[in-house]
C-alpha cells in the first residue's frame, strides 16, 4: 500500500482542516474515518429540501478574522444570527438574557432597574465568591431566572445537580443590560449556505478519504503506513482505557417531518422546566430561512454517555480533569502521534477555536 506523510484518524472539522492545509503544503495525507460520512459533529443531510444538523445546532461564530477568511473560502455563509428562546411550562423568554427577559420576568423598564433587583438577588443568597454553578448563575442574573431559565435545563443537559457543577460552565453565558437578541457577541457568524457536509467536501478535496474504516481494527498496520499520525478520537480509547473511561455526556435526537411550514417561528427554543424531557427543540429550516412547504425539527435527550453511545460533551469536573492529565501524561511521550479536537483534548472547542488549533497544529509539522 501507498506510503503517506500523515495519517488522521476522523473526518470531522479538526481532521478535515488539519489535512486540507497539510495537503496545501505539499504533504501526503490519508484520512480514516469510522462513521460512513464526512464531518464528524457538524454532518448535514438534505430531508424534504432542508439541511439537517443531524448532531445538533452547528452556529458558525467567530471574532478570528484569520480564521473566517479560511473557512469562507470553503462556503458562502449567510447572515444567520442565533437568538434562541427559553420555554418555560408555556412562559417564552428571550435568551441570552437581556432588557426583554428582564421585563417579562420583573416588568423593569431599565437597565439600572434590573441590575439592581439582580444585585438585590445574589445579596439575598450571600454569594460573595460563587462555588458551583448554582452559585455563579445567582450571581450573573439573580434566584429568580436562574431558577426558570437555567437550573431545570442545566440540570436536563448535565445529568447532575447544579450544586455540583463547577462554576464556569456557566461564565459563558450571555448577559446584557441591552435589547440585543444575538446570543453570540461575535463580528462573523451564520451558517454555510447548502449545509456544512458540503463545506467539508471542499476543505477535503484532493484528500483520500476511507469511510466506515475503524482505525483500530488494523491500527498498527495503518500506523505504519504514515511518518505521522495526527488522532482525534477519544484520548481514553486510544490507551485502551488503561486508567478508565472518561466521562461525557451524550445527546439522542427524535427527529420528526412535519406537513406544515413552520411549527415554532425559531430554529432554537429552549425547554428550561425540568419536567419537560428535552432540553431544546431545533426546527432546521430556520437556520437557512426556509419556506420549504415542510418542516423538519429534533426533539434533543441529553444523556450519560455509555460506550457504543457518541460522545458530546467532555464533564470537566475535578475527577475527570485528573483522569485526563493522566492520559495527557501518556500522550505527551508520544513520538508519532499528535492528539486534537474535542475527544483528542478533552475539551470543549467552539468550531472557531477547533479548526485554528487544527491549522497551528498542521502549520507546526
Amino acid at each position: 500500500m501507498e506510503h503517506y506523510d500523515v495519517l488522521i484518524v476522523g473526518a470531522g472539522l479538526y481532521g478535515a482542516a488539519a489535512a486540507q492545509r497539510l495537503r496545501e503544503k505539499g504533504k501526503t495525507v490519508l484520512v480514516l474515518e469510522k462513521r460512513g460520512h464526512i464531518g464528524g459533529n457538524v454532518y448535514t443531510a438534505e430531508i424534504e429540501g432542508i439541511q439537517v444538523h443531524q448532531y445538533g445546532a452547528h452556529i458558525f461564530h467567530t471574532n478570528d478574522r484569520r480564521v473566517w477568511e479560511y473557512i469562507t473560502r470553503f462556503a458562502e455563509f449567510n447572515r444567520y444570527t442565533n437568538s434562541p428562546v427559553a420555554n418555560y411550562k408555556g412562559e417564552l423568554y428571550s435568551l441570552p438574557f437581556n432588557m426583554y427577559t428582564f421585563n417579562k420576568m420583573w416588568g423593569v423598564v431599565t437597565p439600572q432597574e434590573a441590575e439592581q433587583t439582580i444585585a438585590g438577588q445574589r445579596a439575598a443568597a450571600g454569594i460573595t465568591e460563587p462555588k458551583n454553578l448554582e452559585e455563579q448563575a445567582i450571581s450573573l442574573v439573580g434566584t429568580d431566572i436562574y431558577e426558570k431559565l437555567v437550573k431545570g435545563y442545566t440540570e436536563k443537559q448535565w445529568g447532575r445537580p447544579c450544586k455540583e457543577l463547577p462554576a464556569f460552565i456557566i461564565r459563558r453565558l450571555p448577559v446584557r443590560f441591552t435589547f440585543d437578541n444575538s446570543y453570540f457577541n461575535a463580528r462573523y457568524q451564520g451558517i454555510p449556505v447548502g449545509g456544512y457536509t458540503a463545506m467539508v467536501e471542499k476543505m477535503l478535496e484532493g484528500v483520500e478519504v476511507r469511510l466506515d474504516t475503524d482505525y483500530f481494527d488494523r491500527k498498527a498496520d495503518w500506523d505504519a503506513l504514515a511518518d505521522k499520525v495526527i488522532y482525534t478520537g477519544p484520548i481514553d480509547r486510544y490507551y485502551d482505557f488503561c486508567y478508565g473511561p472518561l466521562q461525557y455526556r451524550s445527546v439522542r435526537f427524535e427527529t420528526e417531518v412535519l406537513d406544515l411550514p413552520n411549527y415554532q417561528g425559531n430554529a432554537v427554543v429552549n425547554y428550561t422546566d425540568r419536567e419537560t424531557p428535552y432540553t431544546r427543540v431545533i426546527e432546521h429550516k430556520h437556520f437557512e430561512f426556509g419556506t420549504q412547504p415542510k418542516t423538519v425539527i429534533s426533539r434533543e435527550y441529553s444523556a450519560e454517555w455509555r460506550p457504543g453511545d457518541e460522545p458530546y460533551y467532555p464533564v470537566n469536573d475535578v475527577k475527570n480533569s485528573a483522569l485526563y492529565e493522566r492520559y495527557r501524561a501518556l500522550a505527551d511521550r508520544e513520538a508519532k502521534v499528535v492528539f486534537g479536537g474535542r475527544l483528542g483534548e478533552y475539551k470543549y472547542y467552539d468550531m472557531d477555536a477547533v479548526i485554528a488549533s487544527a491549522l497551528d497544529m498542521a502549520d507546526r509539522l
